[in-house]
């Protein structure tokens, strides 16, 4: 849509779920997958893989959703967690959390739930995991 395809590092698809097709179950992808069908499951790529997940105005998942890079202008409901790049296009209708890198939305998307930038995220989830100073007798002080 916004002219991005050869920047992701993969600008080819290599499998699609026709627009008359339903899939029940967990996909595990590398490359491009291209979505016009109905998936009932997660959809999960490759770690490092630079894979690139397409969902045409007529796809749908339910699911959770782990890829690099994103484009969608269908529907997901379920979380959707992009380590590189999402864009959401006029059509897009997510249901669910969407954690991002970076992201490109066109008037007209939709995100019902909440957006998380991932840099943030990380930040947060390393100062939750800093076990507070433990201090033995009144008048101490903690040094870090």
């Amino acid at each position: 849509m916004f002219g991005w395809g050869k920047s992701t590092g993969c600008s080819s698809i290599d499998t699609i779920i026709g627009q008359h097709t339903r899939l029940k179950g967990d996909i595990h992808f590398s490359g491009g997958l291209h979505i016009d069908g109905r998936v009932e499951g997660n959809i999960i790529a490759e770690p490092g893989s630079g894979a690139v997940l397409t969902v045409s105005e007529q796809g749908s998942i339910e699911g959770d959703v782990q890829v690099p890079n994103l484009v969608l202008n269908g529907a997901v409901v379920g979380d959707v967690h992009v380590s590189e790049r999402v864009e959401l296009a006029s059509h897009a209708r997510v249901t669910g959390n969407l954690y991002y890198s970076l992201i490109e939305m066109a008037m007209g998307a939709e995100v019902n739930g909440s957006m998380v930038h991932r840099k943030a995220a990380e930040r947060l989830e390393v100062a939750d995991s800093k076990e507070a100073p433990v201090l033995d007798e009144p008048g101490m002080t903690a040094i870090k």
